[in-house]
């Protein structure tokens, strides 16, 4: 006799039961979804091992996992391997360890103290600039004492003034060049002094000046001194930042102007030490000009430190 349809009294027999989960026999089971289909069940509820796979357990200290991970914060050395210092071409970074206002007498001191530390180099460059300038003097005849006028605007003079000009530029471009290296914490060779890049906007600001200045000094003398002293650190912005020759002319007006002062004071402290290197029968100035141009290029790069560069 086949069993009535509906819910039956006790669980199925013929269905297998997991003894920790018994069926309740008011919920039958629902034949799609058995409640115990066959294989391992869980254990119950408590301390279970973790399901299968490597998973770290919990709790504690576990190495980091694998890949090249930043370390976390604090101050760790850096990693070996020589690197290149940030961006600049300064030594600890443009006007580190200068005093944050400009003194006169710091200045001088600077430039005296710097030049007597690498005094061999620069008593050698100034000797071959003046060798130079010699030298192109006899080439171009400039101490032919004709008493010929025209003979002074014959090509041939023309050409020496020119070129004599034009070595002038170079000449105290690359005392700045080796004032800027002292500056920086690297102290110059020979040859340092000639690193500059641009030599055509050196050369071009160079003659805007000369221009600018004399006729300045046509315009009764005061005009000239006055743009003379204004256009002081072009070569400056020409060498150090790579300006060309309009936009140096006008980063010098700038920085000397918001500064007059203090600068006006110490141009006429310098311009008196290179008079009194020209009486010593022209020997001090193997001392005075690179004293003076360290000394100017100090101050250059204590006032503009902070310009955008």
């Amino acid at each position: 006799m086949n069993p009535p349809d509906g819910p039956q009294d006790g669980p199925d027999p013929n269905q297998p039961q997991n003894p920790q989960y018994p069926q309740n026999p008011q919920y039958p089971q629902n034949p799609q979804y058995p409640q115990n289909p066959p294989g391992n069940f869980p254990p119950p509820s408590g301390n279970n091992p973790p399901p299968p796979g490597n998973y770290p357990p919990p709790g504690g200290n576990y190495p980091p996992p694998p890949g090249n991970y930043p370390p976390p914060p604090g101050n760790y050395p850096p990693p070996p391997g020589n690197y290149p210092p940030p961006p600049g071409n300064y030594g600890g970074g443009y006007g580190a360890g200068l005093p944050p206002t400009l003194n006169v007498g710091d200045a001088i001191s600077y430039g005296w103290n710097t030049f007597k530390n690498n005094a061999g180099v620069w008593v050698g460059i100034v000797l071959i600039a003046g060798v130079i300038q010699i030298v192109l003097s006899f080439v171009f005849g400039g101490f032919d004492t004709s008493s010929d006028f025209s003979d002074s605007f014959s090509a041939w003079r023309i050409l020496g003034s020119l070129v004599t000009a034009v070595v002038g530029y170079l000449i105290n471009a690359a005392l700045i060049r080796g004032a800027l290296h002292e500056i920086d914490g690297n102290k110059p060779a020979i040859g340092s002094f000639f690193q500059f890049g641009n030599v055509a906007s050196i050369i071009i600001a160079s003659i805007l000046v000369g221009i600018m200045v004399g006729i300045g000094f046509v315009l009764l003398i005061i005009p000239g001194i006055v743009l003379a002293f204004l256009t002081w650190w072009t070569l400056q912005f020409v060498i150090d930042r790579n300006e060309d020759a309009i936009t140096a002319i006008k980063s010098s007006f700038k920085a000397i102007s918001a500064n007059a002062g203090p600068l006006f004071l110490l141009a006429l402290a310098l311009f008196g030490i290179n008079v009194l290197g020209l009486i010593a029968c022209l020997v001090g100035l193997l001392v005075t000009i690179p004293v003076t141009i360290i000394a100017s290029t100090y101050a250059y790069r204590i006032t503009t430190r902070n310009a955008p560069v």
